[in-house]
């Protein structure tokens, strides 16, 4: 997830090569494409490609970034180097909440949902307003829509200040992601709709049954 990086406990380089290895091995057994978010953050642009080239190399489809924490220069460039190396970008949004909580002198993450959208970037946390991570209804759906939709019209009950279109400017799915499970899932697919990415973590590990029959109820 965000926090994990390249840390004494948990190098990247080691961490990429056993991923890469459950992948491989789950997809010889199911026959699906499997992928796995490799965080590829680091301090520095020139590491952060580095850790992107090896993902590559592995075979990896998808890597994350955590754009907040790498600096909107450094996710643009890792964009541009997945968009022309066949790589997804998921991105975290980590350390947004020190950022738009604060209502008086913060920045709403409405407005870091479209930064990021001009930054680049495949899919990105956009609260879930069900379980932990929750948000206002409305609100969390208009910057939904700013993030994937092409046109949106003004409406300032959906935080909609002005007519946005964003012409050509590709769309970023939303992902919805922080305490839910499979019971969410009616609740999130009304909400979300089709367009947009469920991820159970906690909400399939913690499954009474255990891991596996908890990635089966996901499933349904």
């Amino acid at each position: 997830d965000e926090n994990v990086n390249s840390q004494p406990f948990m190098r990247w380089r080691d961490r990429f090569l056993f991923v890469a290895e459950a992948l491989f091995k789950s997809q010889a057994e199911t026959g699906e494409i499997k992928g796995h978010y490799l965080n590829a953050t680091a301090g520095t642009c020139e590491e952060m490609l580095k850790r992107a080239v090896f993902a590559r190399e592995l075979g990896a489809p998808i890597v994350m970034h955590d754009y907040l924490t790498g600096g909107f220069t450094a996710n643009t460039s890792l964009a541009f180097h997945c968009r022309d190396n066949g790589l997804l970008l998921h991105i975290h949004r980590a350390m947004h909440a020190v950022i738009d909580r604060q209502r008086n002198h913060g920045i709403h993450f409405r407005v870091l949902a479209k930064a990021l959208r001009m930054s680049g970037g495949d899919h990105i946390h956009a609260g879930t307003v069900v379980g932990k991570l929750e948000g206002e209804r409305e609100v969390t759906l208009g910057f939904v829509d700013l993030l994937r939709d092409d046109y949106i019209e003004k409406d300032r009950s959906r935080g909609i200040y002005f007519t946005q279109d964003w012409v050509s400017m590709p769309g970023v799915l939303p992902v919805a992601s922080g305490g839910i499970h499979v019971w969410h899932m009616p609740a999130l697919t009304e909400i979300f709709g089709d367009d947009s990415v469920l991820q159970f973590g906690g909400g399939t590990l913690g499954h009474p049954w255990g891991n596996a029959p908890g990635a089966v109820a996901n499933r349904v």
